[in-house]
């Protein structure tokens, strides 16, 4: 009896607001009847965008998606700040008459927020604190005491100052590990002002960009033609090529030397020919290409 072939591969999706990345996950299962699916890159159930989604043996290599670099157009609510630091949450200061701060204003203050810049995630993020969310902590009434965290704003551009309605747009371009709100946050502070996030689209994740984003409709209609190879989408990794005739060795999990190659970073696609075979890593004292993730999809 012929075994059926497991679909498997990446998706590029758009989450629309009001749904959960879980959500997500949850219809891409029904759509293309399987159950092992997964997501890199949680959104907010109020955040919208890119929404990178694993199926089949691909699952595997979703790890690798979440070192990538990260892309958002963000709108700062200036005069009210809030506990979570979106506007989804109770407000805890509010300013009702001030001056909208300039284009000019803004531009003075942008320097001091890029580069490498020390965040403090809000107590209602999903950062685990002693193996619970700290959301799950605040909701049960606990005190939550958020750690905090260097993270690499390499682009913060200013692309509107809305005078009427008290809110800035700006686009960002971050490491992992980010946290929009508290940029928002921090924006605010800058210029002298309580400030929230009040909507947020992620425009990119390493290589998948928002214009090549699937409404959940259209992955409905094209099913798993859909699904798109895995090798282009971690073309953020170092590339390593072994020799064609140790590709089988290589997916029974078995090493190889190679006293040519000099030190190689600890983890790397690894490809025979044009042909993509997962992940790997190097053993320096072996001075051998080891299997980390074989891909089998």
């Amino acid at each position: 009896m012929n075994e059926v072939k497991q679909p498997s591969g990446f998706l590029n999706i758009l989450k629309t607001p009001g749904m959960s990345s879980h959500d997500v996950v949850g219809y891409v299962r029904r759509v293309l009847h399987t159950k092992k699916v997964g997501h890199a890159g949680t959104l907010d159930p109020g955040a919208a965008g890119v929404l990178p989604v694993a199926v089949g043996p691909a699952t595997r290599l979703l790890e690798y998606l979440e070192h990538t670099d990260k892309s958002y157009r963000a709108e700062v609510l200036l005069g009210c700040a809030t506990a979570s630091g979106d506007d989804l949450s109770p407000v805890t200061e509010r300013v009702e008459q001030f001056t909208m701060p300039t284009a000019a204003d803004v531009e003075a203050v942008l320097p001091q927020l890029r580069g490498t810049i020390t965040q403090t995630p809000s107590a209602y993020s999903a950062i685990k604190i002693d193996g619970q969310r700290a959301c799950d902590r605040v909701r049960q009434g606990q005190q939550v005491t958020m750690p905090s965290r260097t993270v690499m704003i390499s682009r913060l551009d200013l692309l509107a100052v809305r005078v009427p309605e008290h809110t800035l747009l700006i686009d960002v371009d971050c490491s992992r590990g980010t946290y929009i709100r508290s940029l928002c946050e921090d924006l605010g502070q800058a210029l002298g002002l309580p400030a929230c996030m009040s909507f947020l689209v992620r425009t990119r994740v390493g290589a998948f960009q928002l214009a090549d984003a699937l409404t959940l409709e259209e992955l409905a209609a094209a099913g798993e033609s859909a699904l798109l190879a895995p090798a282009p989408l971690l073309a953020h990794l170092p590339r390593y090529d072994l020799v064609p005739e140790r590709a089988a060795a290589f997916r029974n999990g078995l090493a190889t030397s190679d006293w040519q190659a000099e030190n190689l970073p600890a983890v790397f696609t690894v490809f025979a020919g044009d042909k993509f075979l997962g992940i790997g890593t190097w053993d320096v004292e072996a001075h051998a290409v080891k299997p980390l993730k074989v891909y089998q999809g």
